[in-house]
């Protein structure tokens, strides 16, 4: 277990927004509903917001940067990295104690559950693995074509169980969030096939891809561009039954100086994005409508790097941050896959 001090939910948030000293980081929660944090850019947003609803931060402390959220409602906890330091994080929704899920961790960025509850982590130390039933841990991918994969980075599962995952060079260009060493295949996007275990290049065109996920339907898939300039989020059509990407183009681009990171969909179609940006005011989760539309946007005060939709409902918007975890419940739930 950690320390006391990165054992900060409820009491302990509100607790630590007292201490003296102002930060960027800081948090301080909102005492009045509804939460100023949570806004409305079209009136079309307003449905989701949950007006007794405010942002909480439910952990913070020792961490570095954190990734991969993922839900475990059999167990009501949350899963996320600790890239730096090579370890993993479990949040205990009933006490609010967060522990080490797992260290070392092979540098492991994002998470997700496959249609059989098992635990998809995309690592930056070269691998995709699995980790079954009784805690061991297989490893699904680590080469394409008889060379590493450069560092995988976030991941998800489709509903016939196939692996889509995106490998960019983050995590071996120093060895601060891996070890750094050369990238010997493009920043490609992959499909693993369940059934034969065989890899095909689904994406070659985004320059670095970073967060992915589908439309609730799965006849999208949307995925971030990490060195476009500016930044940019791509959608594809999935086509060949569900095997392949086709027809390319820019959903969304980016403010001077902003970035999307992870993403997931919500039933509705509208795609939730862990943002950041260089000036004050826009980090947090940017939510874009079907269209490409910005619609919301959750305040927070520090960039975030990843979300993922949790809660016994999927109507718990947990959003991780550089040296933090936040919630805020929603009046929409998370599309599954993600």
């Amino acid at each position: 277990m950690l320390s006391r001090r990165f054992i900060l939910g409820g009491a302990g948030a509100l607790a630590a927004s007292a201490i003296a000293g102002r930060s960027r980081a800081e948090f301080r929660p909102s005492p009045r509903y509804p939460d100023p944090a949570v806004q409305a850019l079209d009136p079309s947003f307003n449905k989701y917001i949950v007006f007794f609803a405010a942002v909480e931060r439910i952990a913070t402390g020792e961490t570095r940067y954190t990734e991969g959220p993922v839900w475990f409602g059999d167990g009501r906890y949350l899963v996320w990295s600790d890239i730096p330091n090579n370890r993993m994080l479990k949040w205990d929704e009933a006490t609010g104690i967060v522990s080490v899920f797992r260290e070392p961790a092979n540098y492991a960025n994002g998470n997700t559950r496959d249609r059989q509850g098992r635990l998809i982590t995309a690592e930056h130390g070269r691998r995709v693995t699995r980790t079954e039933y009784d805690g061991s841990i297989t490893v699904l991918i680590d080469a394409f074509e008889g060379k590493p994969l450069n560092s995988p980075n976030d991941v998800v599962v489709a509903s016939d169980d196939a692996i889509w995952f995106t490998d960019p060079p983050f995590g071996i260009s120093g060895h601060y969030a891996g070890n750094q060493a050369k990238a010997e295949l493009p920043n490609n996007v992959y499909r693993l096939d369940a059934r034969t275990g065989r890899a095909t290049v689904v994406a070659d065109d985004v320059a670095a891809p970073n967060g992915l996920c589908f439309a609730p339907d799965e006849k999208k898939m949307y995925i971030v561009d990490s060195f476009s300039r500016p930044v940019s989020i791509r959608v594809y059509d999935v086509v060949g039954n569900g095997t392949r990407l086709a027809n390319g183009r820019v959903f969304f681009t980016c403010g001077e100086g902003e970035a999307p990171d992870g993403i997931r969909c919500d039933v509705d179609g509208n795609l939730w994005c862990a943002y950041g940006a260089v000036k004050e005011g826009m980090d947090g989760i940017l939510v874009l409508s079907p269209e490409g539309r910005p619609i919301g946007r959750v305040a927070l005060p520090e960039r975030a790097a990843n979300l993922c939709f949790g809660g016994p409902k999927r109507n718990r918007l947990f959003m991780v941050t550089g040296r933090a975890v936040y919630a805020l419940f929603v009046n929409t739930q998370g599309a599954l896959g993600g």
